[in-house]
């Protein structure tokens, strides 16, 4: 982490940027990591502090995905004054803050709840695009075998989903089972949007860069690629699983 936050006493002075920072250019506050202690081993000297992003040296910068527009920012500060005040938790502890907010970020990414994932049934699209056989099935029967897949696959995540609901209604945290959530949600999501691709044919690839609309089913399979990477990749959450899970090392 290389934005950092000099203490010159009655504030910090914020040097850096802070990337994929969502609606940055729209927002009103913003939430920042900065590095206060820097002789502190990497995890540890990190401060969490809350600024106006009206203050004087704050910045920012639209970054357009491949997939059309998006909500994303890269934010820059130059020597921002942000009063000691406004540090949430204890100075250097930031990252335990962090690590709480990941948990919940990580379970609305995962959740089929999330507006990442509204998008029409794999069943209905390949209905629309391949039409069906003498038999009322879908034309195409190795597409018809994919979706089948997928569907009792989409169907136990769906169940585990309800359980993690269940013991969160209870009192509990979720804890390591965001990473479950996040990394079976975000690559459920990719193979739906391959279906979606996959039965729409030559139609489906049809794109223009400059209208986000042009095509929906290229659009928002562009866009699931950014799911897997988003609040921590799908190997980070991998790792995160073995180690806490299967205790691995």
């Amino acid at each position: 982490m290389q934005t950092k936050g000099v203490d010159t006493g009655a504030y910090f002075e914020v040097t850096g940027q802070k990337i994929w920072t969502s609606y940055a250019d729209k927002a009103d506050w913003i939430f920042c990591l900065v590095r206060t202690e820097p002789d502190a081993p990497k995890h540890k000297g990190i401060s969490f502090l809350l600024f106006d992003m009206a203050s004087e040296g704050v910045s920012t910068k639209p970054i357009k995905l491949i997939s059309g527009a998006s909500p994303f920012c890269e934010t820059f500060f130059d020597g921002v004054k942000v009063p000691k005040e406004q540090i949430v938790g204890e100075r250097g502890k930031g990252w335990t803050i962090a690590k709480y907010l990941l948990t919940h970020e990580r379970e609305m990414i995962g959740s089929t709840d999330s507006a990442l994932f509204r998008s029409e049934s794999v069943v209905d699209a390949a209905r629309a695009a391949v039409g069906l056989d003498g038999e009322g099935r879908l034309a195409d029967p190795l597409l018809r075998a994919k979706i089948g897949e997928f569907l009792v696959d989409e169907m136990a995540f769906k169940v585990e989903l309800e359980r993690a609901k269940a013991w969160s209604r209870a009192g509990n945290q979720i804890g390591v089972e965001s990473a479950t959530l996040k990394y079976t949600g975000t690559e459920l999501n990719k193979l739906r949007q391959e279906i979606n691709m996959e039965s729409g044919g030559f139609d489906a690839l049809e794109w223009d860069f400059a209208d986000a609309q042009s095509n929906e089913k290229a659009s928002l399979w562009l866009r699931s690629k950014a799911n897997s990477i988003e609040g921590g990749t799908s190997e980070v959450m991998l790792s995160i699983l073995s180690k806490a899970v299967l205790e691995l090392g």
